[in-house]
């Protein structure tokens, strides 16, 4: 399958895996791989639509994309995409990353891949997919939710949810709020929900967890 890879200027450093919005691969994930490897990451987004990119202003599109989409072999790309980091690391263990759709598989990654993923972020993620929900149990990474105060996919309440289930597990847990924020703060291409304070607040605490989960 295709994908995007970013890589220190070293050529070394801890793998992350980067998982895209119901946007499909756009230049926004791209830019967050960018990023990961100015940090010191190497950072891999799978494309999981095949090429397909839905325009920002066309939601309702981009919902049929993501519903569309075969979640078995989603998480098989997803996967391999972790296989090939670990490859390329020389690492056994990579960090996972994902936003609205891919917050929620994300967390489908990290229960099926205990093996390999040693630390995932859902930013705001979203799952709909209810009969495939995942595994908790089975999740071995430490785990930091970031949640939008003002969202309405991924409520503060689902949030709090999430991270309760998964410390009445024994799991490693963090949650972080941003009160003022709306559903996809991070996504700087889109200036109506924009928000640049809270958005390099979680850059900020999201590098330095996955630094200190993959070291």
């Amino acid at each position: 399958m295709a994908g995007y890879l970013a890589s220190p200027e070293s050529g070394e450093g801890p793998g992350v895996v980067v998982v895209q919005e119901w946007w499909g691969m756009i230049d926004q994930i791209k830019g967050v791989c960018d990023r990961l490897a100015a940090a010191g990451f190497v950072a891999l987004a799978p494309d999981l639509y095949g090429g397909k990119v839905v325009p920002l202003e066309e939601p309702d599109e981009a919902a049929k994309a993501m519903m569309s989409m075969q979640l078995d072999q989603a998480a098989a790309d997803l996967s391999g995409a972790v296989d090939l980091l670990v490859e390329r690391t020389g690492r056994s263990s990579v960090g996972v990353l994902g936003f609205c759709m891919g917050g929620g598989l994300a967390l489908v990654l990290a229960a099926r891949r205990p093996d390999a993923v040693r630390a995932v972020i859902p930013c705001y993620g979203v799952y709909p997919w209810p009969e495939a929900h995942p595994d908790y149990a089975s999740l071995a990474a430490a785990t930091q939710i970031h949640c939008a105060g003002r969202d309405d996919f991924f409520t503060p309440a689902a949030a709090e949810e999430l991270a309760g289930t998964l410390s009445a597990l024994g799991k490693e847990v963090e949650l972080h709020v941003y009160p003022e924020s709306s559903h996809a703060f991070f996504n700087e291409d889109r200036p109506e929900v924009f928000d640049r304070d809270a958005s390099a607040l979680l850059w900020e605490r999201a590098t330095t967890f996955l630094a200190a989960e993959l070291r």
